[in-house]
């Protein structure tokens, strides 16, 4: 095979024996510190532990699963790529001529364009309109905005993953750069500063942050906190990793720096090791990821490097670690569901679409950040 098609052995799968092992390690260590001291967010509960370990199961299995189920409908690549673009093309339509009916019949009759909390809307101001056309056309805007979005957003997910594939990217690379030390070294770098970026998109853009979210669901923070794993990076735009290929660099060293990344990641997930001192300076470390898992004010969106803590002190978002950190989310999900864990923000940003009157609300309620969306349901349910 070409020095481009070799795939290394998945560091992230070799070390599942290091995994459990450091688990049952710190499992015990925070045994007998809660003898001592009591009970902490640290501690093993059973339940978290298990739907910790079912979200890493499905991250591992996903990215050999999703990608055979939508290669038929990739634009550029599969069969069915015509359909769903016709698909979403037709939404797009349909939607659009609906809102122009629910404006047009709002002004008309000077009723709001947004359907009344209770249902009731009273009395018509003006010319007599017809509800039950009002009311369908609500319906189809509500249900075509929904499949609009979602088959647009697949749509444009699975062409960005196809043209920005390794594989691609490598044969149009600008340079070849080998291999070695130094090469792997680049490689680890490189990945990590893709990595901050990327990382900081999942916390300011709601698509991306509805597949991330998994990751901060459990309201407590060890080593098992690590392997909570995302399962939908399929519907996500990420920066491709693979522009270091473009670079020069090939595929299989890229891949082994993410598999140093993630292996990296692993033992920062943990309440028993304090601060590290002058290695912190560049280093991420335990008490930095602590502060990135934390729901309090201060902590929110911040600390998003893997390796090198560096990015975060260049670009702005660096936190260090003060009061003691709240883990989970603002509003937690109380669940233990894997399902729901990694379902919950998407059905959330259905309901959202669904209840949107424009284009403009739709699109924010989906790329905009998170708490763009809870600032904007406030004021539509204050004004309603």
């Amino acid at each position: 095979m070409t020095r481009a098609g070799r795939r290394p052995r998945d560091l992230t799968v070799a070390a599942v024996p290091f995994y459990f092992g450091s688990m049952v390690v710190e499992h015990l260590v925070l045994k007998r510190r809660a003898e001592r001291r009591g009970a902490s967010a640290g501690d093993y509960e059973r339940r978290d532990t298990l739907a910790s370990l079912a979200m890493g199961t499905g991250s591992l299995l996903a990215p050999l699963l999703v990608p055979k189920v939508l290669r038929p409908i990739t634009p550029g690549r599969g069969r069915y790529a015509k359909v769903l673009v016709g698909a979403a093309a037709a939404a797009v339509a349909a939607t659009t001529v609906a809102d122009a009916v629910v404006r047009r019949s709002a002004r008309r009759a000077g009723a709001p364009t947004r359907p009344p909390a209770d249902g009731f809307h009273g009395a018509a101001h003006g010319p007599a309109i017809d509800e039950r056309a009002v009311e369908a056309a609500r319906k189809v805007a509500s249900a075509g905005g929904v499949a609009a979005v979602a088959l647009g957003g697949l749509a444009v997910t699975t062409t960005w993953a196809s043209r920005t594939s390794a594989d691609r990217l490598w044969r149009r690379r600008l340079l070849d750069l080998g291999s070695g030390p130094v090469v792997l070294l680049l490689a680890v770098v490189g990945w990590d500063f893709i990595y901050y970026w990327n990382h900081r998109f999942m916390h300011e853009s709601r698509y991306m942050w509805a597949d991330h979210v998994v990751h901060h669901s459990s309201e407590r923070y060890n080593l098992s906190t690590a392997l909570r794993q995302p399962v939908a990076d399929a519907l996500g735009t990420f920066l491709p990793y693979s522009a270091l290929c473009l670079l020069g660099i090939s595929p299989a060293t890229v891949q082994t720096a993410r598999g140093i990344n993630l292996l990296y990641q692993f033992w920062i997930h943990t309440e028993t090791i304090g601060r590290l001192g002058p290695s912190e300076a560049v280093l991420n470390s335990p008490s930095h990821h602590r502060v990135h898992h934390g729901s309090n004010r201060q902590y929110l969106d911040r600390n998003h490097g893997s390796i090198l803590i560096v990015w975060d002190r260049l670009f702005g978002t660096f936190e260090p670690e003060g009061e003691p950190v709240v883990y989970g989310l603002t509003k937690n999900i109380d669940t233990f569901n894997p399902a729901r864990i990694a379902g919950h923000e998407y059905a959330d940003i259905v309901r959202d679409v669904a209840s949107s009157t424009g284009w403009a609300e739709r699109i924010s309620y989906v790329v905009r950040g998170p708490g763009w969306a809870t600032a904007h349901r406030a004021e539509v349910a204050a004004a309603g």
